[in-house]
């Protein structure tokens, strides 16, 4: 999710013509970030299971770190809103910086005991939440800034994502094969530092700002707003700030609103779990027990990022002109179910590795689209909290996914839990292509939707008609597969 507030949206006037600055500051900001917690994913399973030997306390650490990121996040969308997405970004960088710092510190000394480092972890875990949030919010404004339309935003935003989910792997599997997975652990907290950094000192003047109420003049605004959710008046007829729950229930309520978004959430919910536990859990042990280590584990990640990087390339310049729903389940079809299978068989390590490059090539074109569908049902006013919500609820599974595959590999044993988990990854994504909310993707398109009424209020041209405009200039055309649903 993403956002540009109506506020921050108003910057954009601030100076003539288009600015790719504060569009490049934002995804540098989330480059860096992503490239640290993926040398992370890598280094920390690696380093319980070597510290411990057990993948049921590795899933342990995966659910300390993303118990805390779900549940913190489902709750800051109105503190985002209220203080700004940059304040947020920058301020929740620093500490997770200190946090990951503290662990191969500790370790150093002797002085990090299991229950430490579930501590560190969930503090990293509560910090990154809303941090991931704020990023994601600054992008809708850095693309008016730019006048690029929604999708290219998104595209490029997935771009860099998948870059940095490329890099990041590489790095870490070789961090962790050469210098141990505590090198790992440190890199990701100079990632924290340098992405606070950006974002508090390289993004232009008056960028992501609070966001401002919407006005019940605007009749686009006030249809999609919850009544009682209006901005109280003091006693000088002063508009007030919503209280917080108040703020809270405006954005449960738009959300609550729009079957395809929910449809969207829950598919995506049951898919974030099973990729959390191939992830955390499955892979890691997959790698051990073959004899292939941790460099294997940064092989595939960077084969499927590698080829992600070009589906995303290629979704931002033709995502706007091809049937999403195809797109979209075609792309589950190509990311999902063979991975599991592919390493249950047992397959040489070269056809494990094209079925993990077919898979990132398909899973590049998900997250431009989950955006795109987005930034046009949801009014910029809204988006840190409709952001906020939905992100919560479609990782609400994540925590459990390392649980669940810690406990299905010492029960069952790891290539029936591959197996399972493949089987049911292949039914989720199937099944509910046939629910008919899915036919909304396309009714939209090409519109910044009830945020554009937002802009306009504020003196921004619609994205929209500025989108239409790069693309007769130029004659080209955005949530771990698919994390930002």
């Amino acid at each position: 999710m993403t956002t540009g507030t109506a506020a921050t949206a108003a910057t954009a006037t601030d100076a003539p013509g288009r600015s790719f600055r504060p569009l490049a500051g934002v995804l540098t900001a989330m480059a860096v970030s992503v490239t640290g917690t993926r040398v992370s994913a890598i280094a920390l399973p690696w380093f319980v299971l070597a510290t411990t030997g057990s993948a049921t306390m590795t899933g342990l650490v995966a659910f300390a770190e993303m118990a805390p990121y779900v549940a913190v996040k489902a709750l800051t969308g109105p503190l985002v809103d209220r203080l700004g997405p940059r304040v947020v970004s920058w301020t929740t960088d620093a500490v997770s910086a200190v946090a990951a710092g503290l662990v191969p510190l500790l370790h150093a000394q002797g002085l990090l005991p299991f229950w430490v480092l579930l501590v560190m972890v969930a503090v990293i875990g509560a910090m990154r939440g809303p941090g991931d949030l704020a990023k994601s919010v600054m992008v809708p404004e850095a693309a008016d800034h730019a006048r690029v339309p929604m999708e290219r935003a998104t595209g490029l935003s997935g771009v860099t994502e998948r870059l940095a989910s490329t890099i990041g792997p590489a790095v870490g599997g070789g961090l962790v094969a050469l210098m141990g997975p505590l090198a790992g652990l440190a890199i990701n907290a100079v990632t924290f530092a340098l992405g606070s950094l950006i974002i508090a000192v390289a993004l232009p003047r008056g960028m992501g700002r609070p966001a401002v109420p919407a006005t019940a003049a605007d009749p686009a605004v006030a249809a999609s707003a919850d009544p009682s959710a209006d901005p109280a008046v003091d006693a000088s007829g002063e508009e007030q700030p919503a209280g917080y729950w108040r703020m809270f229930r405006e954005g449960f309520t738009f959300l609550r609103s729009e079957p395809l978004l929910l449809t969207v959430i829950v598919m995506i919910g049951i898919t974030n779990l099973i990729d959390a536990g191939f992830i955390t859990v499955l892979v890691p042990v997959w790698a051990r027990e073959s004899g292939n280590g941790p460099a294997a584990i940064g092989l595939l990640a960077a084969s499927m990022g590698a080829t992600a990087v070009v589906g995303s390339l290629i979704a931002a310049a033709v995502a706007s002109r091809l049937p999403r729903r195809t797109v979209f389940f075609t792309g589950f079809l190509l990311c999902g179910a063979p991975r599991f299978l592919v390493l249950a068989l047992g397959a040489p390590m070269w056809l494990v590795i094209t079925v993990f490059a077919i898979g990132g090539f398909g899973s590049g074109f998900l997250n431009p689209i989950l955006g795109a569908v987005l930034f046009e049902r949801v009014p910029r006013h809204l988006l840190g909290r409709v952001h906020a919500l939905g992100d919560s609820l479609a990782w609400a599974g994540i925590p459990l996914g390392g649980l669940v595959a810690g406990a299905a590999v010492a029960t069952v044993g790891l290539i029936p839990s591959l197996i399972a988990a493949g089987a049911l990854y292949f039914a989720t994504t199937t099944l509910a292509g046939l629910r008919p909310e899915w036919r909304e993707m396309d009714r939209l398109r090409g519109r910044s939707g009830r945020a554009d009424s937002v802009a306009g209020a504020s003196g921004v041209g619609d994205a929209g008609d500025a989108g239409d405009a790069a693309d007769a200039a130029d004659a080209a055309v955005e949530p771990e597969p698919a994390r930002s649903a």
